[in-house]
């Protein structure tokens, strides 16, 4: 029996991830829609060994659709999502548009999966941030054991993150920096070749950006909301992955040793933490992998009860295109929702 799927931003960068993982995963399908805007109708997308061409999102009828993964930005979630849930398909949406309402379920299935149940309020559940995303699978089993006061969290982002765009802006830069050619800056406010940019999203009144705002809140609507979390969000020259480096206070005692065992057994987490050089994950390993990679895990002597490590992952996967189909993996294997349309 399978579940008819509708993607919403099907030529995007998360949109042909989801694609791609629906196939690897072998997810229960009947019919995978992709759907995009106007200017993309008809464009050619592949899934596993098919090619299928895109609808257009304004005229396509959600009545016989059970679930649609929404990865079209803020604005047109904002328009949609609550169109398309109306038609009792359940929306999982990758923007930032529902993760702070109090109806919307805000789901990392290692993490929270049990929140799901609220989901039919809205009929809307949120994926998070791709930095929290990472970030709340490793927290999650530490906290679990010793109980998370503080968290201070570093973040060295690559520039798929901003969309396809702006890997086209880290390519066209590297190439004019080879070539002597001028370096342009369209997307991001200054360059990115061989450079850091200390800025991802707006900045707030407190300082603080968008991004660093996000993880502080979603952390604790995922995971708990006594958690104290600062971050500081840097864009790298990086095409896929995102890094952290992740310091944290615990309340109970806590060794590197037994942090390490713990993570090794944990869900969505690999454990590559040898103390030799190469002995630890990069981002260009993690490009392409599903797993949350945590390495360097040692004491943090500048606190009582501390860790640091190191934490990455594949942000267009686990951190957008993963989760998302394990949140409706979630609600297909909890018999939360079942085909509008049955197998003949």
């Amino acid at each position: 029996m399978g579940f008819k799927i509708a993607i919403a931003g099907a030529t995007g960068n998360v949109g042909r991830e989801l694609l791609d993982i629906l196939a690897e995963r072998r997810f229960p399908v009947s019919e995978v829609v992709p759907l995009a805007s106007s200017r993309s109708i008809g464009r050619e997308v592949s899934f596993g060994d098919k090619i299928l061409k895109c609808r257009h999102l304004d005229t396509y009828d959600f009545s016989d659709t059970d679930i649609c993964l929404m990865s079209a930005g803020g604005s047109v979630s904002k328009e949609w999502a609550p169109k398309i849930a109306a038609k009792n398909c359940v929306v999982i949406d990758n923007s930032s548009q529902w993760r702070y309402d109090s109806d919307v379920p805000l789901i990392v299935p290692e993490v929270n999966a049990d929140a799901i149940v609220g989901f039919r309020k809205r009929n809307i559940i949120a994926n998070p941030n791709c930095s929290t995303a990472q970030l709340v699978v490793a927290l999650k089993p530490l906290h679990d054991l010793a109980v998370i006061k503080r968290v201070v969290v570093s973040t060295y982002q690559s520039v798929s993150g901003a969309g396809k765009e702006a890997m086209d802006e880290l390519f066209a830069q590297t190439r004019a920096v080879f070539v002597s050619d001028p370096v342009e800056s369209k997307k991001f406010p200054k360059r990115i070749a061989f450079n850091l940019i200390p800025q991802i999203d707006v900045f707030m009144e407190d300082g603080f950006t968008k991004e660093e705002w996000k993880m502080m809140a979603e952390t604790k609507k995922i995971l708990d909301p006594k958690i104290r979390l600062t971050a500081t969000c840097v864009r790298v020259p990086v095409f896929i992955s995102h890094s952290e480096s992740v310091n944290v206070e615990f309340e109970k005692p806590i060794t590197a040793d037994e942090a390490r065992d713990l993570l090794r057994e944990s869900p969505g987490v690999l454990v590559i933490d040898k103390h030799e050089p190469g002995g630890y994950i990069t981002p260009h390993e993690a490009a392409g992998e599903d797993a949350t990679f945590i390495s360097r895990i040692r004491e943090d002597n500048t606190v009582e009860n501390g860790l640091a490590f190191w934490c990455v992952s594949d942000n267009l996967r686990k951190g957008a295109a993963l989760n998302a189909i394990q949140i409706a993996e979630v609600l297909i294997n909890r018999k939360l929702i079942t085909p509008k349309k049955k197998a003949t």
